[in-house]
């Protein structure tokens, strides 16, 4: 549905250049949602403006459907009205002097493309809010809208002119943690049940692995990892993937070599196994990871680990009670490693084995 190719953008802060777009290539098949996912100033939110026509590139290629939006060589540039796309902001942006219904209705009257009959605007804003649930508050002042509501309110302005794109640039993120988490079903419901080929901008990791069909981490400009949310999350390339992408823990290490999938490194804990993206030779440094819900706590009387588990010993140096999980805080000897267990039964200062799967463990370049 849309493609970018080389994309390069360039801003001067205190005198000095800094790259927020540095080369990016990217697109995605109709109907699939990518998120673009990476913390604070890493080229994500910049990407998807340069991609809207609200940020100019130097240099590179944007194509949307089957027409040219944007290339350096050929000087072509199509401003952000024309290019037939719904964007949901942060802020929402909602019109406080309109009700529900002329808000969902303002990108008609206004449109340029084409010219919407009474009839035809009060009909599709009809069907949009049927569609996000708020068709009895159509008189409404927007204001009067709760924080949920007003996000289905943008979402409805977003799709209400049926764009080939929705940009979605981190549209949950003033939403409270229980409105977000709903609010994260209510969108991948209205995606899915539109078809419509979805950009989703954030830097919550969560949301990233809930809503997406794909995923691209960004950093410092540049896309490091793309792939499903499983691959990101079970099959990191390198550390900042490995430790942005949720929570993990390392161990640095030296190959030894592989027998099947799986590759051995030898740490100052012993031989841990664990299966490479990209295979090691022996003798190179590597770094051993695992997730804390992988981790198993064993106190080595009542219990053992299983006899093929990677283990190492520890022990309890803090614990903070979630509800559903016990996050424990191990102290290895020359680092700290950290556990999630549904199980109670650890105190701090108790010795303890942590098990792990060698199959749920990653190795990374060292």
């Amino acid at each position: 549905m849309f493609a970018i190719e080389n994309l390069h953008k360039s801003f001067i802060a205190s005198g000095t250049e800094v790259r927020a777009v540095d080369g990016i290539s990217l697109g995605i098949e109709t109907g699939k949602l990518i998120t673009l996912l990476g913390p604070s100033g890493c080229g994500k939110t910049t990407t998807l403006r340069c991609l809207a026509g609200l940020e100019r590139p130097q240099s590179g290629r944007i194509v949307i459907g089957n027409r040219t939006v944007f290339d350096s060589a050929k000087r072509i540039f199509v401003p952000a009205s024309d290019r037939g796309i719904g964007m949901v902001f942060q802020s929402y942006a909602i019109w406080p002097h309109m009700t529900v219904f002329e808000n969902v209705a303002f990108p008609l009257r206004v449109a340029r493309a084409k010219k919407y009959s009474a009839a035809e605007i009060a009909d599709r804003v009809s069907r949009m809010l049927d569609m996000v649930q708020l068709a009895g508050l159509a008189r409404r002042p927007a204001t009067q809208l709760s924080g949920g509501q007003q996000q289905r309110l943008a979402f409805a302005r977003g799709l209400v002119h049926e764009p080939a794109i929705l940009l979605l640039d981190e549209p949950l993120s003033n939403l409270d943690a229980k409105l977000r988490e709903q609010m994260r079903l209510e969108l991948k419901r209205l995606q899915r049940s539109l078809g419509i080929t979805t950009v989703y901008v954030t830097h919550d990791q969560s949301e990233a692995l809930a809503l997406s069909d794909e995923i691209a981490v960004f950093d410092a400009g540049r896309i490091i990892q793309r792939g499903t949310p499983q691959q990101i999350y079970r099959q990191p390339q390198n550390r900042f993937v490995a430790d942005f992408v949720g929570s993990a823990n390392f161990l640095p290490g030296t190959v030894r070599g592989s027998d099947g999938d799986l590759t051995a490194v030898e740490t100052a804990h012993g031989v841990l196994r664990c299966r490479f993206v990209e295979p090691l030779g022996a003798g190179l440094k590597a770094l051993f990871t695992a997730r804390p819900e992988d981790l198993a706590l064993f106190d080595g009387a009542a219990a053992a680990p299983p006899p093929d588990a990677n283990v190492l010993k520890g022990r309890i140096v803090n614990r903070v009670f979630l509800g559903e999980v016990v996050d424990y805080v191990i102290d290895l000897g020359d680092c700290e490693w950290r556990a999630r267990a549904h199980s109670d039964d650890f105190a701090i200062g108790q010795p303890v084995l942590v098990s792990v799967a060698p199959q749920k463990c990653a190795g990374l370049a060292g």
